[in-house]
């Protein structure tokens, strides 16, 4: 509040309260992997800890023949310590994307990402369609969010299926704007 008398005071507003949690989820093909909540800061270390750990129980139900094919689209994020590559470069070899990983990948292209363009704006929309007001129901609604899209399996798919032509359509652009030419 801006005031010339008190400089101090405050007005009560009913934004959403602030829950920081972090989700990890993963898109191949039709399926939709995760979530896997990672508790605490997310750091390389905590990072790692959750690529040799809990990934491989993630992908327990995925077929061999698509291991062994697919890429891991990774972030630009703090998180992704010289351990954690080293990790990709032996599990992924060659089938990783960042921003200075062996497929060099924009830092922060949600237009790029299946998860940007189709799984995490649909998850906001039904985790905050109502004001959250615990963590507990934070993660509640995050569970069921990815039970709905989990449902949604066309729209994963296509979602997919739409990287190459939004790659096409990237370069074609030189790494501009895009979207108009979908």
């Amino acid at each position: 509040m801006w005031a010339d008398e008190n400089l101090h005071s405050t007005v009560e507003s009913n934004f959403q309260l602030r829950f920081s949690v972090n989700v990890w989820c993963a898109v191949l093909d039709d399926q939709l992997i995760g979530p896997f909540i990672l508790e605490g800061r997310l750091t390389g270390e905590a990072h790692l800890r959750f690529l040799q750990e809990e990934l491989p129980r993630h992908l327990e139900d995925v077929p061999l023949n698509k291991r062994g094919c697919m890429y891991f689209q990774h972030d630009g994020t703090p998180h992704s310590s010289r351990e954690v590559r080293n990790f990709l470069n032996y599990h992924f070899p060659g089938r990783w994307n960042r921003r200075g990983g062996p497929n060099n990948w924009p830092a922060r292209s949600p237009d790029l990402s299946p998860l940007d363009y189709c799984v995490w704006g649909r998850m906001k929309e039904l985790v905050y369609s109502v004001k959250v007001v615990t963590r507990d129901v934070l993660l509640d609604r995050i569970l069921d969010a990815t039970d709905r899209i989990r449902n949604s399996q066309r729209k994963l798919q296509q979602a997919t299926r739409a990287v190459h032509n939004r790659a096409a359509a990237c370069v074609a652009a030189g790494g501009g704007i895009f979207e108009n030419q979908l």
